[in-house]
């Protein structure tokens, strides 16, 4: 601990105060500010500062705290497009042309289950996969495909459906939001 006599220079530890030491009684000190005010300080509050106010730092200190200061460089965030961070992670075309080479030799209905059969592993895969959203296009038809997907949905309790964006997509798919936490 520092001590202290009348008349010392000195500046306070966890303030901005500056002044001179106007009296000293047992472990208090009353400095006088430059604008004539007197504080009370203990002496481990206060530190003797030089009479002309020439604080003395070394080029390696200020080096040193420049370095600290210094803050690491951040790499450029690639910026989202709203349209791309709302946009489905997983697409699912359900066109039977696109699930087997010929449809020789099947009928609706077993095309129909075909693709029934395809959605639901696709929606099982992303429910295990935490995928959030899925796109389902089924195409227009007569609308018996897109009528069994919304029959199938419903049996899900931790997901939603809804048209799909129609600028995209067209009129003929359906969105599924996946409720990760049910």
């Amino acid at each position: 601990m520092a001590v202290f006599e009348i008349g010392d220079k000195v500046e306070t530890v966890d303030d901005t105060i500056i002044g001179t030491v106007v009296a000293i009684y047992k472990n208090e000190v009353t400095i006088e500010s430059a604008e004539g005010f007197q504080f009370k300080f203990s002496p481990s509050e206060l530190v003797k500062t030089h009479s002309d106010n020439v604080i003395k730092v070394t080029n390696y200190e200020v080096a040193q705290i420049k370095k600290e200061k210094e803050l690491p460089k951040k790499k450029p965030k690639q910026s989202v497009k709203p349209k791309q961070r709302n946009a489905p992670r997983m697409v699912v075309d359900l066109h039977i042309n696109q699930l087997v080479r010929s449809t020789k030799g099947l009928n609706n209905f077993d095309m129909l289950n075909l693709q029934l059969e395809a959605a639901k592993r696709q929606l099982r895969f992303a429910i295990d996969k935490r995928i959030q959203k899925i796109v389902f296009i089924h195409g227009v038809g007569e609308g018996v495909l897109k009528e069994e997907l919304y029959a199938l949905f419903r049996r899900y309790q931790n997901i939603t459906f809804y048209d799909a964006d129609y600028q995209q997509y067209g009129m003929g798919a359906t969105e599924v939001y996946i409720y990760q936490n049910p």
